[in-house]
């Protein structure tokens, strides 16, 4: 019961902030509830907040006991939402799929079923000896990727 009140609470709040989106829900036997949200355009402490409070001054405390953490999706979270791939057209990912590849390149596209992504590499000339610079890209379906993260630069 108090999962589905959380939902509604939450559900209601993020309709208020479409700009925030829910990455994930976990609600302990102890009524430890955790929320973590992203945003199109990040997430401050005050958006966190914001949630928290919306969620809290809807409940009854007198009928539920709970805790209740909003936090941000970290930096070196992995990606799980369609839309943390659009906010992150234009950076590096690092992506690992199921077929046991690796990629290292600039994400420059993201729809409702795949990405794209660019990078350059060197390869070795067809004719003569050296190597060239060659332009790759790979659109990759999101069922195919089992970890995408942003690559942070230091």
């Amino acid at each position: 019961m108090l999962r589905n009140i959380i939902e509604n609470e939450l559900a209601n709040c993020l309709k208020s902030r479409e700009d925030l989106f829910l990455i994930d829900m976990d609600i302990a036997l102890d009524n430890s509830i955790k929320i973590i949200i992203d945003g199109d355009n990040g997430v401050t402490v005050e958006d966190c907040i914001y949630v928290s409070r919306s969620i809290e001054h809807n409940i009854d405390r007198d009928k539920h006991d709970f805790s209740l953490e909003v936090t941000s999706s970290g930096a070196v979270t992995p990606l799980s939402n369609i839309r943390q791939y659009i906010k992150n057209i234009g950076r590096i990912l690092v992506i690992k799929t199921k077929d046991d590849l690796k990629y290292e390149a600039k994400l420059v596209n993201a729809n409702s079923n795949q990405i794209s992504l660019f990078w350059k590499q060197r390869e070795k000339k067809p004719i003569g000896k050296g190597k060239i610079t060659v332009e790759k890209k790979i659109d990759l379906l999101y069922k195919d990727i089992v970890e995408a993260k942003v690559k942070i630069k230091l």
